[in-house]
């Protein structure tokens, strides 16, 4: 279950990957597409969260700074056998 951790409310443009950066701040580039490179990346909001190790932090649907703890280990996959010809 996700927590939020700063009301930003970041208006989302098409085409463009919203992230929290290594300052805490909301930050924005342009996605590449095709043959299209990726734009350099500029920020929209400055927030100076300090992240907590072992959590998760995204821009939610309302545009605001949540967090959720990631997964430890998860599922193991069976080892597959190589069947005789």
């Amino acid at each position: 279950m996700a927590k939020k951790v700063a009301k930003v409310g970041v208006k989302k443009e098409k085409g463009f990957l919203y992230f929290i950066d290594k300052d805490g701040d909301v930050s924005c580039a342009q996605m590449a597409r095709g043959d299209k490179k990726g734009g350099k990346t500029k920020k929209v909001a400055k927030v100076g969260i300090k992240k907590e190790s072992g959590f998760l932090y995204f821009i939610d649907k309302q545009g605001d700074i949540s967090s959720a703890a990631m997964v430890k280990g998860g599922k193991k996959k069976k080892a597959v056998k190589k069947g005789k010809k």
